[in-house]
């Protein structure tokens, strides 16, 4: 199976990604689609043994929509131009996906077995050319359609403004009428101004309502169609074939308000996709690479697995690598989220999109195109806000039906007011336009998707990736977190954490000095441990004499003269070292989990130094505020329960499961689950992957660049244990938003359908007109689209 995100051009509203997501999952081959019409992108999961991605991306141009190919970073992956005869290339709302691939042969494309139910290609080219005769086509990106909506509005406006002086209801609202030009009537002038919005203003809904219905979906293209078409075909059945009023300036003010709330609520959305755009705009578009002996620059996408890249100070690193020359400090925020800059020497990985700050060095790009770090987590990305929540399917699905709730609402409405009162038919066609415009579903299919985009991205900028839109809700559930111990707690590496001096004849800073000056030459874990805590508290080591190793005990050296000897009990016992002194504090040390390390000076002890897996930075508070948000946690290991217990104790952690093997590690999820409690695991995605699985919620911490840790539901990419309180955070922030959309959505259409239908007409003669209704409608998709905004401004920060 393999996963696509397609750049999906001209949806122009929430049913169009539905129609996409039915008409490609019939077709063999394809397992699943998830389209999202606000980034204009659809993930597809298909078998590429039963169907190419060539042929997928013909099946979405049978939908009436443009496919340029797939969503990835302009600067990273190669473009390819199209051979005469192919579809113009086109980008994405950002500005930086693929164009599109060479025409397919129609005649190879045909014969293909996935494609024999794949009818109607010919007349979904002609709704192509069609659109793009109006200036709407389905190739359109994101920002074209914005600008086009505009261009639409302004026209439509000006026009409007005419129309409405020369209707009825400027008449009955002024009681003045305006002379017409060649004597002509104001029905017939009404009708040439109108024309014109209603034919070009509306275009795009009417293009949108077709393919929606050839897709075998209803959405808000349909509703506005109908309700436009109705009074304008009303109006002009009015004005040629029989007496009645018409209603023109309806029709054209329908069309301009709708146009201006689609307007704003475009742009409103378009801001929901912004952690998208800094991410794909993060790669440099060139590099500076070796070939043939020289130096050349050439765009990043040609970057070749095996190119030496150069890197000087202050440029940024094009594609992931490994160092081979030089040495330098790299800023990685950008990617990992980690502020200090990493020191790179040869050996070391480099980052794609990453900062290098003061020296210079050279890379061998390891990987590159859609294949670098920065791909995957934009993919990844696009991945999750394509995806769609539970609380967004059951959405989906009322908004369709919503749909036909309008349609038979508006119809249920002109019946009631015309043959059950008596009403005019202009006025019963009127409360039947508005219901049906009013009772659009885009506000109730925007809800949760936008909150979506916008955590997910959220998320994306402190690196934090969630897998799928279900992982971002779910983590709001949350009632226990099981943390692995070691490299998730702790940094699962040895540090000193006491040191114990007899103080006869050293202190504290003399012994560490004295002991990392002889541990210099050794490269057991414990001797590095003391000689990095020596160089952090910037003591001076000096050379070691006559250094020997003492294989299982420990080593002796000779320092400034002093024979140091450094090692474990037996050590000193075997020398004849008197341990009286220290004999409880060490007892002490070791009860608490830490591994004592003796020294002797000249033949007498100069004290202990205990070394332990040191508690990550943050992780207490993590625990604290974890506790605090009423959520139980929980520590996982396979360390003797001494250990365990001594990092429990230093974090405030009352549940301990130690001495756990790894295959065990599922078993105590489960425990908790059997307790009724809704359980995350914390893990580093190495041997943690069954408890992971077993997780309602599964997250791998410290992932770095390796984004694709399969069984978890979430990656944190750096490895500070603060990370999961933000993205639980961010989980609830982004549920809360979703559930006050829904909130707003539902609650519009409960209280705007009986306003619409003329409830309120016979007690205080209280009516909606459709211009009205439009203007509500787009309001309340502004509404959302803004509220879900909001969550930019979530303080994750302490």
């Amino acid at each position: 199976m393999k996963q696509a995100i397609l750049c999906v051009h001209g949806m122009l509203c929430v049913g169009d990604g539905r129609g996409v997501e039915k008409q490609l999952t019939k077709h063999p081959g394809i397992h699943k689609v998830e389209a999202n019409y606000l980034n204009c992108t659809a993930t597809v999961y298909y078998d590429e043994k039963v169907i190419s991605l060539e042929q997928v991306k013909a099946l979405v141009s049978d939908c009436g929509f443009h496919c340029s190919g797939e969503s990835l970073p302009e600067h990273v992956c190669e473009i390819k131009d199209p051979p005469p005869g192919a579809q113009a290339a086109t980008m994405d709302h950002s500005g930086h996906a693929m164009p599109a691939a060479p025409a397919e042969d129609h005649t190879a494309h045909a014969a293909a077995p996935a494609m024999d139910e794949h009818a109607g290609h010919e007349m979904s080219g002609e709704v192509s050319a069609m659109a793009h005769e109006m200036g709407h086509g389905p190739g359109m990106d994101m920002e074209s359609m914005v600008r086009d909506m505009r261009n639409r509005f302004f026209l439509a406006f000006l026009l409007t403004i005419p129309v409405f002086i020369y209707s009825p209801l400027f008449y009955r609202l002024f009681n003045f009428e305006l002379p017409t030009p060649f004597g002509a009537s104001p029905d017939l002038i009404a009708f040439l101004l109108a024309t014109p919005v209603v034919i070009y203003g509306g275009w795009p809904f009417y293009i949108g309502a077709y393919r929606a219905l050839r897709n075998g979906v209803l959405n808000m293209a349909v509703l506005v169609s109908i309700s436009v078409l109705t009074g304008y075909l009303f109006s002009l059945a009015a004005t040629f074939l029989f007496e009645g009023e018409v209603f023109y300036e309806a029709a054209a003010m329908l069309v301009t308000f709708v146009l201006l709330g689609h307007w704003m609520e475009m742009r409103a959305r378009s801001g929901t996709g912004q952690a998208i755009q800094k991410l794909l705009t993060l790669a440099p578009p060139m590099a500076r690479i070796e070939r043939d002996g020289q130096e050349i620059e050439v765009p990043t996408s040609q970057v070749k697995v095996g190119d030496i890249v150069v890197i000087r100070p202050g440029d940024k690193v094009p594609v992931d690598g490994v160092v081979v020359e030089g040495s330098s400090d790299v800023d990685e925020s950008m990617i990992t989220g980690e502020s200090v800059p990493v020191k790179k020497r040869p050996g070391d990985e480099v980052i794609g999109a990453t900062i290098n700050k003061t020296g210079s060095f050279k890379f061998r790009a390891t990987r590159v195109g859609s294949d670098t770090a920065l791909a995957q987590i934009v993919k990844l990305v696009q991945s999750a806000q394509n995806s769609k929540a539970p609380a967004q399917r059951l959405a989906d699905r009322a908004a369709h039906y919503l749909v036909l709730v309008a349609i038979f609402g508006g119809l249920l409405t002109f019946a009631i007011w015309f043959w059950l009162i008596g009403e005019p038919a202009l006025f019963a066609l009127t409360l039947a336009i508005t219901v049906v415009v009013i009772t659009c579903p885009d506000a109730l299919g925007l809800a949760t998707p936008t909150a979506v985009m916008v955590g997910t991205g959220l998320g994306a900028e402190h690196g934090i990736l969630y897998k799928n839109a279900t992982a971002l809700e779910q983590m709001a559930k949350l009632q226990a977190i099981i943390f692995d111990k070691t490299g998730t707690l702790t940094k699962g590496e040895p540090e000193v954490v006491d040191i114990v001096p007899t103080g006869n004849p050293l202190d504290e800073t003399q012994l560490l000095s004295l002991v990392a000056s002889a541990e210099q030459g050794s490269e057991h874990l414990l001797a590095q441990a003391i000689v990095q805590a020596a160089r952090q508290r910037g003591l001076e080591l000096r050379n070691a004499q006559s250094f020997e190793a003492i294989p299982g005990h420990g080593m002796q050296a000779v320092v400034d003269g002093r024979e140091v000897l450094v090692g474990n009990r037996k050590l000193m016992a075997d020398r004849g070292i008197a341990l009286e002194a220290l004999v409880q504090e060490a007892q002490d040390l070791e009860g608490g989990g830490r591994t004592v390390v003796y020294a002797a000076v000249d033949g007498q002890l100069a004290g202990v130094i205990a070394i332990a897996d040191a508690v990550r930075p943050g992780a207490k508070e993590t625990v604290q505020a974890l506790r605090q948000m009423g959520i139980e946690v929980a520590m996982l290991t396979g360390d003797n329960r001494g250990t365990a217990q001594r990092v429990a104790q230093e974090l405030g952690i009352e549940t301990v499961f130690a001495e756990v093997l790894p295959d065990q590690k599922q078993d105590k999820v489960k425990e908790l689950q059997r307790q009724g409690k809704f359980v995350a695991m914390v893990g580093d995605g190495i041997n943690d992957a069954p408890a992971l699985a077993q997780a309602e919620v599964g997250i791998a911490i410290g992932a770095g660049t390796d984004v694709a840790v399969e069984t978890a539901d979430a990656v944190l990419m750096k490895s500070d244990p603060r990370d999961v309180l933000k993205a639980i955070t961010i989980s609830r922030a982004t549920v809360r938003k979703m559930k006050e959309n829904l909130v707003w959505a539902v609650a519009y259409n409960a209280l705007a359908i009986p306003i619409a239908a003329g409830i309120l007409y016979p007690i205080w003669q209280i009516t909606l007109r459709p211009e009205i209704g439009a203007i509500a409608m787009s309001g309340s998709s502004i509404i959302v689209a803004t509220n879900a905004l909001l969550l930019k401004r979530l303080k994750l920060d302490s």
